[in-house]
């Protein structure tokens, strides 16, 4: 599998195949899609409390693999200052 930013049906039979990321944070009920491969996903200012993380690999069409996701849970404690970019 390759992340790649190419979407669509066509792109379904690519061989290899190719996909990418959605990040879900906090079960929201929007994601987003990450293409980069770079592996790396950033996300910042996230406010004190648990939060969840949540990743998926899917292809073109936004389906997601079986199998192919995690989930990272944390904790931002409530006595740290936000790091202004």
């Amino acid at each position: 599998m390759r992340i790649v930013p190419v979407f669509g049906k066509g792109a379904v039979s690519a061989s290899p195949r190719i996909g990418h990321l959605h990040v879900i944070v906090d079960d929201l009920p929007w994601w987003w899609a990450d293409a980069s491969d770079n592996n790396t996903v950033d996300i910042a200012n996230f406010p004190p409390g648990q939060h969840k993380v949540r990743i998926q690999l899917v292809d073109a069409n936004h389906n997601a693999f079986p199998g192919r996701e995690v989930t990272h849970t944390f904790t931002v404690p409530h006595n740290v200052t936000p790091h202004q970019h």
